[in-house]
Formats: structure tokens, C-alpha cells, sequence
């Protein structure tokens, strides 16, 4: 297999997700000004999906274009409710408004990745998982979010299925890994086709 690949993403939970999976990686993270993308996707009217896509995209591409003949996986990941997208939150306060969102309601948690060479996409893939949160008070939800770290919080979305967050849902259809925002299966079974 591969192990060796570029990781565009700060993300500690991906470049885990690789590492148990035998996949060396350096990390050289895109600085993509994702905001920025999103908003102009949203008034393009733009899916959850689409945006997600597009972000993985560019932002392998990015970091493949100054490392050339490297293989770069670019991944992004958003949640789809009923249409909206909903980002990281920026502090605990809207935390709390995306968790108040989320309450009680089904959504669908996107990961999207990309591959690229030399500054291309040459592979995709988008997976879904569909979450059933179950139905919280406001001081419930204040009392989850006082046990999560602020690196935790703003890195992995406002919950987390690998750790307290799973308690947060009544149903969890999908992959586990797609969750935490690597859909690594497909990524393997790509990586061992280009050997």
C-alpha cells in the first residue's frame, strides 16, 4: 500500500484515523479561508454536500500543487439538516444554538475526501451517516458542552461519536470513521489500486 501521503488537514482525528490504519502521513495543512468558500457556495445555493465536496477538493489541490508527483488527501466534513448547513462553531455560544438546532432532529453528518497529484483531483468519495439526536433541555445540553475542551470543541464539530457525544443520540445509521470525518475504507481500497 501507499503510506505515504500528504495530509491536508490539522485535523488530529483524521491523521489518527490514518495512522491506525497503516497510512504514514505529513501533515501540511491548506489554510483554505473555508468561511469564505462556504459563503459563496450558500448564495450559488449550494448543498451541504456540494460544499463539502468542493472544499475537500480544494483544498487537496492547494497542497498538491506545491508538492508535486506527492499523493494529497483532502477531506471536509459538515452537517446537512434538512438542507441547512451547519459548520464548526466559532465559540461555546453558538455551540450551543447548532446543539439547541440539532435537538430531538435527524441529520446527516458529510465527510467528503479527495486525493490529488499534482495539483488535480484524480479520486473522490462522499459518505453520509445519518444521526438521530435524542431530546435534551437547554441545561443538559450547557452541561455536555461544559465537559468538552475548547481544542475538542472547535476541532471536531460539537459532538463527538468517539467520545462523550455518543450519548448525545438515540440512533447512529453509517460508518463510524465517516463520523469522525475519514471515510478510510474507500480511501484504502483507492490507495491500494495506485501502488
Amino acid at each position: 500500500m501507499l503510506n505515504n501521503i500528504i495530509l491536508a488537514s490539522k485535523s488530529k482525528v483524521r491523521k489518527n484515523i490514518l495512522e491506525k490504519n497503516n497510512i504514514i502521513c505529513q501533515v501540511k495543512p491548506s489554510n483554505v479561508d473555508e468561511d469564505m468558500v462556504k459563503e459563496s457556495l450558500l448564495i450559488e445555493k449550494a448543498t451541504p454536500e456540494i460544499i463539502s465536496k468542493n472544499l475537500a477538493e480544494l483544498k487537496a489541490n492547494k497542497v498538491s500543487s506545491k508538492n508535486h508527483e506527492e499523493i494529497v488527501l483532502g477531506a471536509d466534513s459538515v452537517i446537512d439538516l434538512e438542507g441547512e448547513l451547519i459548520s464548526k462553531p466559532h465559540d461555546r455560544k453558538e455551540a450551543l444554538l447548532i446543539l439547541k438546532k440539532l435537538n430531538g432532529r435527524e441529520h446527516y453528518l458529510i465527510s467528503s475526501v479527495c486525493i490529488s497529484k499534482n495539483g488535480s483531483m484524480i479520486w473522490n468519495y462522499t459518505d453520509k451517516a445519518k444521526l438521530k439526536m435524542k431530546n435534551f433541555t437547554e441545561k443538559e445540553l450547557e452541561h455536555y458542552l461544559a465537559k468538552i475542551s475548547d481544542i475538542a470543541l472547535y476541532a471536531y464539530n460539537v459532538y463527538q461519536i468517539e467520545g462523550e457525544g455518543r450519548e448525545l443520540f438515540s440512533e447512529i445509521i453509517g460508518d463510524e470513521n465517516t463520523i469522525m470525518g475519514l471515510p478510510i475504507q474507500k480511501i484504502k481500497e483507492y490507495l491500494e489500486k495506485i501502488k
